[in-house]
């Protein structure tokens, strides 16, 4: 092949595309029990760590357009897990909270993670170099979007 860099087996974005893909398939199971896709499970990630977020600080966090999360959150509310209100402070911001149901699915989400960690431990990859890995793919977000890494 004349242009062998744009070989399939020769991109990075390629492996990292189907790592993700595979991975939150691996999440689904999980995830159909909560009645949640991994996008809401994203959204509820961030606001069970800091609840009461305007819908720009959700999108920066979770490196999306407000335009792409705008009907995600309002698919959201209509489940019942999160309110949506103007600030009253600055009411061109939309500040994000749980309801008492979405603060219940943190309980019912806390194994999600370890039993992810478990499956992907049967692997080839050891703990430790899927922490490695983790925070490689970290670096590159961090350079790609803009930041410094921390």
């Amino acid at each position: 092949m004349a242009y062998e860099h744009l070989k399939l087996e020769n991109q990075l974005c390629f492996p990292v595309y189907a790592a993700s893909r595979l991975i939150i398939r691996e999440y689904q199971p999980f995830l159909d029990r909560l009645g949640i896709t991994y996008p809401q499970y994203l959204v509820l990630m961030v606001l069970w760590e800091h609840n009461n977020l305007p819908v720009n600080d959700i999108a920066k966090k979770l490196i999306l357009n407000t335009n792409t999360i705008t009907p995600l959150l309002k698919r959201m509310e209509q489940q019942g897990l999160i309110s949506r209100n103007r600030s009253g402070e600055d009411e061109r911001k939309v500040l994000v909270q749980l309801t008492e149901q979405g603060k219940l699915l943190q309980e019912k989400a806390a194994l999600i993670p370890e039993e992810l960690v478990k499956r992907l431990s049967a692997s080839q990859l050891n703990p430790d170099e899927l922490l490695k890995l983790k925070e490689s793919l970290n670096d590159i977000i961090a350079f790609l979007s803009g930041e410094r890494a921390k």
